[in-house]
Parts: C-alpha cells; structure tokens; sequence
C-alpha cells in the first residue's frame, strides 16, 4: 500500500508539470482550483485581441475570433475556441461553457494525459472527441526525471538548453508525423464544416492548440506576426498558474530547482520557428505544409473562410 501511494503522489507530480494541473497537497493552502486569469489579460497587447472566457477550472481559454485579416476584415467570434485542460471545471465554469453553444469538443491530450489528469468536464450532452496528438515522449521523460527526486539527474535531462531542445522536437513531429498531420487535418476540416460553436483543447492549451490556431489564423488571412502573437499569449494567461506549479514541486521535495521546467512551461517563438522550418525543409514552406502535409484544399480553404471571417 505504501509503494502504491508513493507511486500516486509521483504521478500527481508529473500531472501537475506535464499536464499543466496543481494537485492539491502542492497548492498554496487558499489555492482550490485553477485561478482564472486576469480579465485584463485578453487584451494585454494588441496582438492578443482574443477574448478570454473567464473560468475557475481553466486559465487558458479564449476566443480565437476578434482578429484582423489582411484584408481588414475581422475573424468572427463565437465559432471558435481554443483551451487548456478541462477536466478540472467547477459547475459555474459548466454554466459559462453551456453559454457558448458548443457542439463539439476535440481534445488533442494522449491516453496516459487523460488517465492522470482526468476527463473533460462539459456540459450535459457533450462528450470529447478523442483526437490524441504525441507528446513525443515528454510525459515518460517528465516521470523519470521528476519521479527520481534527484537534482543531478534533472539537470543532465533538463538542464543546459535540454528541455528546450526536447520542446523544438516535440514541434518538429507537427510537421513530421502523419498522425499528427492528420488531427490538424480533421480539427481544420471540422470548422470548415461545422455551422455551430467548437472548442479544441490539449493540457496547457498552448502546444498542440497553439499550433492548431496558428494554423487557423493564417489559413483565414490573419497576418503572421498576430497569429504568432495570438500562439506567444499563453505565457501571458498561464505565468501565475504556471509558476504556483513550480512552487508545488519544490514544496513536495520533487525538484530542488523547478525552473529547470521553464522551457516545457512556455511558449516561444524559437519553437514556432522550428516548426516552420520544418514544414520549409519538407514542404517547400507553410503553404506546401498545409496542402501537401495536412491535404487542405482550396474548397476547405474557402469554406473556412466563409465560416470564420466576415
């Protein structure tokens, strides 16, 4: 029974890094659930025009509408949204999604994401759609290292530009591997069919989800540079939440220098880039990624459009 609880707290550890969730024997005593962001935070720079949704179980969930095109029109809002985790909602947050309309829910998190930090929670009549894209290994490599309570060992897997370099390979499998290719591919297709509110989400709402709107955004026209800064605001939403984390793991006795985990906390611009010239080198550019990687047409382009901006 002891080995089993120990096996437990670890798991919860590596739960509250990996999956971007603080367990409660880590929070700060007044912590009970996720603290919403900041309202002001949805508008912390002008490149961050998306409009938060204020929850008490999630700190990383917004509109991905509001936009400008190059065109100068405006990405719609209340089409889409992207998120954080959801299985930590409380039943005031359930009434806020309720509001929005959703019909469909696609949750990018892997089996073992789900099995420690738990289902969505939505709304009755809601159930996600199990759309997993790999974490290349990161929640093994986050359980070996945390779960080993040993600060020599983290420093030689995290330390010196490592966790950084493991982020920039985890981007390069959004270009490089066909099953991710294909959840990208079917998320893109289901907005350009969807005639109704939908919502896709991973952990942190900022890997997996940031590429996904990335994406979006300038699929439907919107400059490089606001869809890139739409990708950088997760830092913004999630700094607090995000450093309460690391605040955790030391108080548990799990790491002796939590800021090793910055890198897998963040967002940055280097791993967008990573991405991007990959889908260069692979591709021919962002454009041959989106033809030829994902299989979007000009069909599935244009109906975006029509959908999404106006």
């Amino acid at each position: 029974m002891r080995i089993s609880r120990t096996r437990t707290a670890t798991g919860l550890a590596i739960s509250a890094l990996a999956l971007g969730t603080l367990p409660a024997w880590a929070a700060p005593s007044e912590a009970v659930v996720a603290p919403a962001a900041p309202r002001h935070a949805a508008v912390a720079s002008s490149a961050t025009a998306g409009r938060q949704i204020p929850l008490q179980g999630a700190v990383n969930v917004r509109d991905v509408g509001g936009y400008r095109t190059y065109d100068g029109e405006r990405v719609r809002e209340g089409r889409v949204y992207r998120a954080d985790g959801l299985s930590k909602l409380t039943d005031t947050d359930l009434g806020t999604l309720a509001g929005l309309g959703l019909t469909k829910v696609i949750d990018f998190r892997v089996p073992a994401e789900v099995q420690y930090d738990g289902v969505d929670r939505l709304p009755a009549g809601l159930s996600p759609t199990s759309r997993p894209v790999t974490d290349n290994g990161l929640f093994t490599r986050l359980l070996t290292a945390i779960g080993s309570r040993d600060p020599v060992m983290q420093e030689e897997m995290l330390g010196s530009g490592r966790a950084a370099a493991f982020m920039r390979d985890v981007y390069r499998t959004f270009v490089t591997d066909a099953a991710n290719r294909a959840q990208f591919a079917a998320t893109l297709r289901d907005i350009a069919a969807s005639r109704s509110p939908l919502l896709y989400h991973c952990t942190s709402g900022k890997d997996r989800t940031g590429w996904t709107t990335y994406l979006l955004l300038r699929l439907l026209g919107v400059p490089e540079r606001t869809a890139a800064g739409d990708y950088l605001a997760s830092n913004t939403y999630r700094a607090a939440y995000d450093a309460k984390v690391r605040e955790g793991l030391k108080q548990g006795g799990f790491m002796r220098n939590p800021d090793l985990i910055i890198p897998l906390q963040e967002v940055r611009a280097d791993y967008l880039d990573t991405a991007l010239a990959e889908a260069t080198q692979r591709y021919g550019g962002f454009s041959g990624y989106l033809t030829k990687g994902l299989g979007l047409d000009a069909r599935t382009v244009l109906r975006l459009r029509d959908r999404m901006v106006g």
